[in-house]
This record gives C-alpha cells, sequence and structure tokens, in this order.
C-alpha cells in the first residue's frame, strides 16, 4: 500500500474527482477526512469508503474561512494524528460573459478556488512545518494554463492557483514538505455541460489525443502519485491528467 498509515484531508470530496481521490486513498492504506460543504455527498463519500474497509469520516467546512480550514484540520489530527497529505481540490463555476459578470459571481469563485486553496495551503504548512514532512496536492485544470471564454473568474483564480503552488513549492522545500498541482480533464459533475451539450461536445473531444473524455479513477491515480513516497523529488511541477488536451 502507497500510502499506509498516512493521514489526509480531501476538500470538495462529496463527488466527482475529489470522491474517487478519497476512495483511491483509502484503497492505498490512507485514513482520509472528506470535507465539502455538501453534507449528503460528503458522508456519502466517508460511507463508501467505509464500507470497503477504509478509514474515512466527514467534516463540514468552507474553504474561504481559514478558521473553517483551521478546524477541519483539527479534526483531521484528533481522529487519524497528524497531517500527511493536504488535497485543495474544492470548486465551484459561475459562468458569465466578462461584460455581463456580477461582482457576487467574481467574488464566490476567487474565494472558493483561490482563497480556499491559499487556507489549506497556509493551514497544512505550519502543522507540517515542525515534523518537516508534508504533501500538499492543488488543483488546476486547463483554464489554468489559458484563457477561457465566459470563465474570467475561473480562469484567473485557476491560473493563480499554479503562481501559489511554484511559490509555495519555493518556500516550503527547506522542510521537506513538496507542494504540487493537478490539471485534470473536464469529467466532473461541475464541468457537466461541456461533455453533454452538442454545441461543445465534438469539438472538445477533437482537442483531447486521446479522443474521449477521462475517468474519475484516472485522476485520482495521479493525486496518488504525487502524495506517495515515490514523489519525494518532484516539487511545483502542474501534473497534466486530460488525455492530451493542454497540448
Amino acid at each position: 500500500m502507497r500510502l499506509k498509515n498516512k493521514n489526509a484531508l480531501v476538500t470538495g470530496a462529496a463527488q466527482g474527482i475529489g470522491r474517487s481521490v478519497c476512495q483511491r486513498f483509502a484503497e492505498e492504506g490512507a485514513k482520509v477526512l472528506v470535507v465539502d460543504m455538501n453534507e449528503e455527498g460528503g458522508e456519502e463519500t466517508a460511507r463508501l469508503i467505509r464500507d470497503a474497509g477504509g478509514e474515512a469520516l466527514f467534516h463540514k467546512a468552507d474553504v474561504s474561512s481559514l478558521a473553517e480550514v483551521e478546524g477541519a484540520l483539527d479534526a483531521s489530527e484528533a481522529a487519524h494524528g497528524p497531517i500527511n497529505v493536504m488535497v485543495n481540490n474544492a470548486g465551484i463555476v459561475r459562468a458569465a460573459m466578462l461584460h455581463k459578470m456580477s461582482e457576487a459571481q467574481w467574488d464566490e469563485v476567487i474565494a472558493v478556488h483561490l482563497k480556499g486553496t491559499w487556507t489549506g495551503i497556509h493551514a497544512a504548512a505550519k502543522r507540517m512545518i515542525p515534523r518537516k514532512e508534508g504533501r500538499i496536492i492543488n488543483v488546476t485544470s486547463g483554464a489554468g494554463l489559458r484563457g477561457t471564454i465566459g470563465q474570467i473568474n475561473y480562469s484567473s483564480a485557476k491560473m493563480g492557483i499554479v503562481g501559489a503552488t511554484q511559490s509555495a513549492a519555493r518556500e516550503l522545500g527547506r522542510y521537506n514538505i513538496t507542494v504540487n498541482c493537478v490539471s485534470p480533464a473536464a469529467i466532473t459533475p461541475m464541468t457537466e455541460t461541456i461533455r453533454t451539450d452538442e454545441r461543445f461536445e465534438s469539438k472538445y473531444l477533437e482537442r483531447i489525443c486521446l479522443g474521449r473524455w477521462g475517468e474519475p479513477e484516472e485522476m485520482a491515480a495521479g493525486f496518488v502519485f504525487l502524495a506517495s513516497d515515490e514523489a519525494s523529488y518532484v516539487t511545483g511541477i502542474v501534473l497534466r491528467i486530460d488525455g492530451g488536451l493542454g497540448m
């Protein structure tokens, strides 16, 4: 087991990639705290893990609040011991053309994605630094590597996450803490419109070298690698798991 006895916290884990990451972590021996605002989905993720013989608990928290993220980490460490792996995966979409986008739409996306990544890095790093060990994994997207129409808030946040990842990697490397970023394909319920709208699907698939949509389980494999001892000399990177879409 590649993550045996590791303590992992995953945000945005009520569905999609976050749920798959939690399940794979547990299969690899990690003890998992499932964090989300969606209580029903989060509890379901934890239950699925326990039913499969793994160890998991759910904790409701708003990642845009540092106090709530600190509380989630407190709960994780109380139940499972010192935190080893922090995955900042929570996200939302509030799409609109830039001239029609409201201030609230901008603020919500920046708060969850960009501030929510900072709160996770900040709170986890304080616990990892004294032990000089840790893995922090953030989540960007193709929109974080190039601009996207109707998503100026989302693209700005995701590009910011890449910068935050690289800055944190530089600061925390001296403490043996790696900080990396995963750029997954559009496979989650949050991006379902792209896959189900005929206007977008065919054009989008044409840009994917493998010519098919990815599966959450395929995304989760990359997270396991970055969380494991195998990635001990990997930091500051963006790992694209997108079938070649980002080329």
